[in-house]
C-alpha cells in the first residue's frame, strides 16, 4: 500500500554451446513439474493485471459507467479476463517466452459500485476492493472459467499464482452507508456485516493510518479502505476457509497483499493453516522505498512462513540500471546485504517494476537498459517476476498509467527473446536456481558475478555504460577450462570467452551496453540441497527438498540430528525428495540429505518446526511503565514465544492504538490447545528487566482467536 490509488484502486535445451576440448558436460536438471508447489526457484513468474491483458469473452464485460472498452479511462474496467489469458496460454505466447508461472489479479468478487473521487469515476478493475473472498469477480469469469484457466495452464506446465488481499474489503465511510458498498463482507453470498454498525467487530474503527509507525499501519485504515480486524474468531475462520476455496481449485501459489499492514501473529497462524492443508509457495508485499531497509521486513520474511517481494532488490536495480543514480558497487552491496539479512534469499521474489511502481522503461530511453535489467534479474538469486508488457517496452508513470492495456503480443522484440533465452536456464542450470552469488569483477559500470551450485556454474557480465566498452582482464571464475559461447547468442553485444587453468579468463572486451552469460552444467557427483519448502511446518507436515545428486534409491533426511527414513520418506528422486517432518522439539532446524551410499549433502538452515497447529492470540499487559529507550517484550514456555530467551522474545509490543501506554499488546501465533506459561520483560539495549511474580498461565483455544489481559507484576 503505497498511496491511495496504488492499492485502494489497487532437461530443456540451452541456447548455448559449451566446448571443453571435445567434451560436452551433461545437464543436471532440477525438478520442473507444476506439481512442485512449494518451490518456485526454477520458475519465471509473469505478473498480469487481468483486466488489462486480453479480452477473451466480451459477454462478461461490466456495463454502463463501469466499463470503457477503449481503455482510455484507466480507472474503469477495460475487459480483460481469464479467457483472454487462456487464449494466450494456448497460442504459446508464454511458453515461447519461457514463462512457467502466471501471477494474476485477485480473483475474488469485488464491489460493483462505481465510486467518484474528485470528479473521476473509479472501479474495482484491479481486484483490491473485495466483497466476497469465496466467489469470483464475474468480470474476470465464473468458477468454471477459473477451473479452465488452471487446467489450461497446467497442461502447458505453467503454474497459477493468485493475488490475495485479506487486509481489507472496500472503501467505506463510518457515517455514510451509501458510500461505495460500505465495505460489506460476504461469505459465499451471505452477508457477514458492513463497516457501519459493526456490532460483531469485523473491522477496525481507529481512523486512517499516517504510516508513522508499524502499529499505525496495522491497526488503522489504509486510506478509506475498511480494515479487517483479524483478532476476531469469525474473521480468522473466514480467511482460512476462503483461501482453501482457491487451494481446492488447484492454485500453485499466493501473493499476499499488504503484509506490512496486518498483524504478524495472525499471518503466521494463517500460513500454518495453509501449510497444514495444501502448502503452496506464498510471498507477501511489504513496500520499501528507494534505499529503505527495515529490520521488520527481514524478520517477517524469516519468521512468518512466507517470502516477500524483494523491494530492496527492485529499488536498487532501478537506481543502477534505470535512473543512473547508483553504481555497480551499490548493486553488489545490496546483493551481499540481502544474502545475509534473508535466511532464504533464493525464495524472495525479484522484480523490476509492478502495478505499484512507474514502469521500468522510460519514454525516450534506450531499451538496452531494460534488456540489461531483465538479464540481471533472470540470472540473479531469487524468483524473478516480470510485469506484463515489459517484454513490449510498455511505459507508464504512477497508477493507473502503469496499468495500461497490453500494447502488443509481439514475439520478435529483443526483450521477449532475452527472456526466452535466459528463462530456461533456471531449469537447466541449478546454479541459476539455487546457487550462491559471488562478485568476480567490478567497477562503476561493469558487474561480473558468478552463480555456483555444486559443480554447476554461471557467469554473467553487464556493462551499464551504453557508450564505452571495457577491457576485462584478471577475471577468475569457477568455470573449467574451455571456450564458452554467450547464452544470449550475442543479442546484447556479448561474446565468447576462453577459460584457462584455475578458472582464469583470457582478457576480453565487454562492449558498450554489453551483456554476456556463460553457463556450465555437469552431472552431480555428490548430493547438494538447494531448496526446502514450505519454510515452516509442524511435525507430520510433508516438505519438499530439491537439489541434485540424491540418487534414485532412498536414503535418509535429517532435521538436525533426527533421521527421517522408511515410510516417512514419501518419495525419493535424484532431484527431489518429499519427507515428513519428524516429532522434534519446536525450533529452527538445518535440513540435510544422506544418500543410500552414505554421502552427506550440505545443510539448509532455514526450516522452522512449530509446536503444533497455530492460533492467533492477543497478549495485553497493563501498568507496564517504561523509562526512555525501554520497550516491553513477551516470552514464554513455547518456541513461538522464544522459549524464555530474552533475545528471542516477541516484540517490541505496541501501546498506542488498541491500548494506550502504559498498557501494551501484540498479536502472536501460538500452538493451539496448549497451556502456555509466559512473562513480560523490558529491554533497553543490552539491559533486560524481567517481570516479577509467578509465571502467567494461559491455555490457547483449539481454534479461533483469543485475548489475554494481565497486569505487569513488579
Amino acid at each position: 500500500m503505497k498511496n491511495k490509488w496504488v492499492k485502494a484502486s489497487a532437461s530443456l535445451a540451452l541456447s548455448l554451446t559449451v566446448a571443453i576440448g571435445l567434451i560436452t558436460p551433461a545437464v543436471a536438471s532440477p525438478a520442473t513439474s507444476v506439481n512442485n508447489k512449494q518451490n518456485f526457484s526454477t520458475d519465471v513468474i509473469y505478473q498480469i493485471v487481468t483486466d488489462r491483458f486480453s479480452d477473451g469473452n466480451s459477454s462478461n464485460n461490466p456495463t454502463g459507467s463501469a466499463f470503457d472498452g477503449s481503455c482510455t479511462n484507466l480507472k474503469l474496467y477495460c475487459g480483460g479476463d481469464w479467457q483472454g489469458i487462456i487464449n494466450k496460454i494456448n497460442d504459446g505466447y508464454f511458453t515461447g517466452m519461457g514463462i512457467t508461472a502466471l501471477w494474476i489479479s485477485q480473483p475474488v468478487e469485488n464491489i460493483y459500485a462505481v465510486i467518484n473521487y474528485s470528479g473521476v469515476n473509479n472501479t474495482a478493475y484491479h481486484g483490491y476492493w473485495a466483497r466476497d473472498f469465496k466467489k469470483t469477480n464475474p468480470a474476470f469469469g465464473s468458477m468454471t472459467d477459473f477451473a479452465n484457466l488452471i487446467s489450461a495452464a497446467h497442461s502447458h506446465n505453467i503454474k497459477i499464482v493468485i493475488d490475495f488481499a485479506p487486509n481489507h474489503t472496500s472503501p467505506a465511510m463510518e457515517t455514510n452507508t451509501s458510500f461505495g458498498e460500505n465495505g460489506k463482507l460476504y461469505d459465499n453470498g451471505t452477508l457477514l456485516g458492513g463497516y457501519t454498525s459493526d456490532t460483531n467487530g469485523y473491522f477496525h474503527h481507529n481512523g486512517g493510518t499516517d504510516f508513522s509507525t508499524l502499529e499505525s499501519g496495522i491497526y488503522k485504515n489504509l486510506y478509506d479502505l475498511a480494515d479487517i480486524n483479524h483478532n476476531n474468531s469469525t474473521i480468522d475462520s473466514y480467511f482460512k476457509s476462503a483461501i482453501r476455496t482457491w487451494l481446492d481449485l488447484g492454485i500453485d501459489g499466493i501473493r499476499v497483499d499488504a503484509v506490512k499492514h496486518m498483524p504478524f501473529g495472525w499471518q503466521k497462524n494463517w500460513m500454518s493453516s495453509i501449510n497444514s492443508y495444501k502448502p503452496v509457495f506464498t510471498f507477501g508485499e511489504w513496500f520499501l522505498g528507494t534505499n529503505e531497509t527495515d529490520p521488520n521486513n527481514s524478520y517477517f520474511a524469516n519468521q512468518s512462513g512466507m517470502s516477500l517481494l524483494d523491494f530492496r532488490y527492485g529499488q536498487k536495480v532501478r537506481q543502477v540500471l534505470r535512473d543512473g543514480t547508483d553504481t555497480m558497487y551499490g548493486l553488489d552491496s545490496m546483493l551481499s546485504s540481502t544474502a545475509t539479512d534473508y535466511y532464504s534469499v533464493n525464495d524472495q521474489v525479484t522484480f523490476l517494476d509492478n502495478h505499484d511502481l512507474d514502469r521500468f522503461q522510460v519514454t525516450g530511453a534506450s531499451g538496452r537498459k531494460l534488456e540489461q535489467a531483465l538479464a540481471l534479474t533472470l540470472t540473479s538469486r531469487g524468483v524473478p517476476a516480470i510485469y506484463y508488457g515489459t517484454e513490449q517496452y510498455m511505459i507508464g508513470t504512477s497508477e493507473p498509467g502503469n496499468r495500461a492495456r497490453m500494447s502488443s503480443f509481439s514475439t520478435s522484440t529483443t526483450a521477449y527473446n532475452v527472456i526466452s533465452k535466459l528463462a530456461p536456464l533456471r531449469k537447466s542450470n541449478p546454479a541459476i536456481a539455487y546457487g550462491s552469488t559471488q562478485q568476480r569483477w567490478i567497477n562503476n559500470d561493469v558487474y561480473i558475478y558468478e552463480r555456483k551450485f555444486g559443480n554447476n556454474v554461471a557467469v554473467v557480465a553487464i556493462n551499464k555504460n551504453l557508450s564505452s566498452s571495457y577491457s576485462v582482464s584478471g577475471l577468475t571464475t569457477s568455470l573449467p577450462s574451455g571456450t564458452y559461447s554467450d547464452t544470449l547468442t550475442n543479442s546484447l553485444s556479448g561474446n565468447s570467452i576462453t577459460v584457462g587453468s584455475g578458472g582464469a579468463v583470457n582478457t576480453f572486451t565487454l562492449a558498450a551496453g554489453g551483456v554476456g552469460v556463460w553457463s556450465y552444467t555437469t552431472a552431480a557427483t555428490a548430493p547438494v540441497v538447494g531448496h526446502v519448502g514450505p519454510l515452516m511446518g509442524k511435525p507430520g507436515t510433508t516438505v519438499t527438498i530439491d537439489g541434485v545428486g540424491f540418487g534414485s534409491t532412498a536414503g535418509t533426511v535429517y532435521f538436525g540430528t533426527t533421521a527421517v527414513t522408511g515410510a516417512n520418506i514419501v518419495s525419493w528422486e535424484d532431484t527431489e525428495i518429499k519427507a515428513i517432518v519428524p516429532s522434534v522439539t519446536a525450533a529452527r532446524y538445518g535440513v540435510k540429505v544422506r544418500t543410500s551410499g552414505a554421502v552427506d549433502s550440505n545443510t539448509i538452515n532455514n526450516f522452522n518446526v512449530l509446536t503444533g497447529e497455530q492460533v492467533s492470540v492477543r497478549f495485553i499487559v497493563n501498568n507496564a511503565t517504561t523509562a526512555l529507550g525501554e520497550n516491553v517484550y513477551l516470552t514464554g514456555s513455547v518456541s513461538e514465544l522464544g522459549n524464555w530467551t530474552a533475545a528471542s522474545a516477541i516484540g517490541p509490543l505496541f501501546n498506542s492504538v488498541i491500548t494506550s501506554y502504559p498498557s501494551w499488546y501484540y498479536d502472536v501465533s501460538v500452538p493451539a490447545g496448549t497451556t502456555i506459561q509466559y512473562k513480560f520483560l523490558k529491554k533497553n539495549g543490552a539491559t533486560v528487566t524481567w517481570e516479577g511474580g509467578t509465571n502467567h498461565s494461559f491455555t490457547a483455544p483449539a481454534s479461533g482467536t483469543a485475548t489475554v489481559n494481565v497486569n505487569w507484576q513488579p
